[in-house]
Formats: C-alpha cells, sequence, structure tokens
C-alpha cells in the first residue's frame, strides 16, 4: 500500500506544471527529421509570437510551450534522453531563460539589462516582425561582395540582410561569413533558406560573445562538422554550483545544422540585440580556400574538445566524491584544532596557578575538570 504523501509534498505535485508531449505541441511524429521539427516551430512560433498576440494570454503560454519543446527536440542529446526516460532525463536542470526583447515593456527590459551586466546570459529571440516580414518577402537585401567587409550600425531588433554568391569551386572549398564590433555591441548573425515563395525563413542563429577586445560572430561551412557553443546552456544552474561552471562548460558545444553550402545565392543578416542601443559591426564573407591549415587545424582542436568533454565528465563524478571526503576532513580539523586549543588553554591556567600570592579561586567548572581528566586518560 503506498505510504501518505505529506502536505509539502502533494502542494509541489499540484504546484508542478503538467507538460505535454513535445512531439504532440509541434504536431510532428517521434521519428521525424530535424528538419520537420525546424519547420514545425518556425511556423507555430510565428502563429503564437507575442508580438502577434497582444494581451492573449493563452497565446503566451503556447509560445512557451511551444519554444520550451523545440529545446528538447532540436537537441540530439536532449531528444535521446527524453525518448528514452521522459522529462525526468531532461528537467534536471533549470530550463533555459529566453525572451524575446521586442515584446518587453521597458520595465522588463531594464530588468533583463540588469541581469545581463550580473554576468547571467540571457538567450533571446529574433523579433517576430522581423521574420514575418523576410518570410514574406518585405527585406531589402544588400549585396556581400566575396572578400570586402562592410561596416553599418543596426538599430536595436531590427536587422540588416545581405546575399552573398558562390561559386562552384567557392563552394567546394568552403565558406565563412564573420561579423564583428570594435564597440563591443550585442548582436545575432543569421542565415536564412530561401521558401518557393521566394520568402526568407530563419535557418541559423548564432549569438554574438566576447572574443578579446571585440564582440564577435561567425558561420563556417567547411564541409565537416564545424561546433558551436552555446553559452547560456545551463547558467542559472552553474550559478548556483561554482564548480557547475567548469563541469558543464562544454554542455553547450553542439554541431551545427549545416555543414557546406552549395553554389549559388545565400542570405545572412545581422541583427541588433541590444537592449537599449543599437550595434554597431563588420561583416565580412570568406572562401576557405586559402585556410586549408586552419581547416585541419579547427578539426583537430574540435576532436580534442569532444574527448575533453566525455573526460570532463567522468571527472566530475571523482570531484564530488574527493570533494566530500576534503569537506569533511577539513571539518574535523577545525574541531580537532579547537580541542587542541582548549586543552592548551586549560594547561596555561594549571602553569599558572603555581604561585606564592594566595591561591586563586579556580574558574573551572567541575565538568570542564572531568573533561579534562578523561581527555588525559
Amino acid at each position: 500500500m503506498p505510504a501518505n504523501r505529506s502536505k509539502s509534498e502533494k502542494h509541489d505535485a499540484a504546484a508542478k506544471p503538467v507538460r505535454r508531449d513535445p512531439y504532440e505541441v509541434l504536431g510532428v511524429s517521434k521519428n521525424c527529421a530535424d528538419q520537420e521539427i525546424k519547420s514545425a516551430y518556425r511556423r507555430m512560433a510565428l502563429k503564437y509570437h507575442p508580438d502577434k498576440n497582444a494581451n492573449d494570454p493563452k497565446a503566451a503560454d503556447m509560445f512557451k510551450e511551444v519554444t520550451f519543446s523545440y529545446n528538447i527536440l532540436s537537441d540530439p542529446d536532449k531528444r535521446r534522453q527524453y525518448d528514452t526516460a521522459g522529462f525526468e532525463a531532461v528537467e534536471s536542470e533549470n530550463q533555459e531563460l529566453e525572451l524575446d526583447l521586442s515584446s518587453l515593456g521597458t520595465v522588463n527590459t531594464m530588468f533583463a539589462a540588469l541581469f545581463s551586466k550580473l554576468g547571467v546570459p540571457i538567450k533571446t529571440t529574433v523579433s517576430a516582425t522581423v521574420l514575418e516580414e523576410a518570410l514574406n518577402n518585405l527585406v531589402t537585401v544588400l549585396p556581400l561582395p566575396m572578400g570586402q567587409p562592410i561596416s553599418k550600425k543596426v538599430e536595436k531588433q531590427c536587422a540588416h540582410f545581405y546575399s552573398v554568391r558562390i561559386t562552384e569551386e567557392e563552394a567546394r572549398s568552403g565558406f565563412v561569413c564573420r561579423v564583428q564590433s570594435s564597440d563591443k555591441s550585442k548582436f545575432k548573425l543569421l542565415y536564412f533558406d530561401r521558401e518557393e515563395n521566394n520568402g526568407l525563413s530563419l535557418a541559423l542563429q548564432e549569438d554574438s560573445a566576447k572574443t578579446g577586445k571585440v564582440t564577435s560572430a561567425g558561420m563556417y561551412f567547411l564541409g565537416f562538422p564545424v561546433y558551436r557553443l552555446d553559452q547560456t546552456m545551463n547558467s542559472v544552474a552553474a550559478s548556483k554550483d561554482p564548480d557547475a561552471a567548469f563541469f558543464k562548460k562544454l554542455d553547450g558545444f553542439q554541431p551545427c545544422e549545416i555543414t557546406e553550402l552549395k553554389a549559388g545565392d545565400h542570405v545572412f543578416a545581422v541583427y541588433g540585440d541590444n537592449f537599449f542601443r543599437s550595434a554597431n559591426y563588420t561583416i565580412e564573407a570568406l572562401c576557405a580556400a586559402p585556410y586549408k591549415e586552419e581547416k585541419e587545424y579547427l578539426r583537430a582542436v574540435e576532436t580534442q574538445i569532444l574527448t575533453k568533454r566525455v573526460e570532463i565528465s567522468k571527472f566530475e563524478t571523482e570531484y564530488r566524491e574527493v570533494l566530500a571526503q576534503f569537506t569533511e576532513m577539513t571539518s574535523r580539523y577545525a574541531q580537532e584544532m579547537q580541542a587542541i586549543d582548549e586543552l592548551l588553554k586549560q594547561r596555561n591556567e594549571i602553569h599558572a596557578s603555581y604561585t606564592s600570592a594566595p591561591p586563586m579561586k579556580r574558574s573551572r567548572s567541575k565538568s570542564r575538570e572531568k573533561t579534562l581528566l578523561k581527555r588525559g586518560s
């Protein structure tokens, strides 16, 4: 017969939200391809986006549910864990905080900016307005010549679109698109697929990250899997446990969805992701042909990182065990040190009692004397 649950346990069970199957939420089958998941998410995210459903709490809840489901199914590891053990396997870590700044009021934006300044990474979404204009082919696309950097300023929650033409030879050699900001502006680098109606749908995005004296983001299509590092993964959990910041550091190291681009025209965009101000940037498209050594070096380094991720996962178990022993030993060390100091203090008091002056009243209690005699025996 099952044991009766406490009131707190019943309250926790009642408070815990009921999750729907992510496949059901996105309307896809369990054996569907990654592209089907991506397409379903784009369609539903635009449908329920806060920009298009102001003051509609049901749409807001649906948008959160769709985003949460996509976060599970778009990550190969999370999807495999969910398929094997359900939500418990993927909810062991806190859910990532993801915000669409275009739909935030002034007060909420200020809170988001404060968290960012405190060092808590906040994953933001691209404005639905930008995505819908792109999908309806209502954006201006500027040419981006190969090997010729272009410097501009993009307003917050707006995007500049660029088209790059890649030849057959350049496609075989590999292609790189990089964006940098010398004043450390916050931005996203986006890549769009061309739809049948000539509209543009978001396929890839890279958030800018600080690298030295600049912020930068890049997409590398080199004909083999190139990995990206998502800095926001497990950031909340890591902030609660300093050691977790180290052990979770490589959890966000995941392969990019696209490894190469075919010859033809390809559209990229720079999205202003700052909270309050515009973003200054320089974008450049490069053929990877002159960078053969760099390509092989990148492949080798990323292989080492993957190996290191496995090693660190095993090392964490050993570290936690040793840390527990160390904590126990340091606690005993403090207790033993305190006991020794107390005994030496009592010894000094006894020595001081041997004097020609009239004996003073002893300050030690009987229980203290018994303790001293017991330890000395």
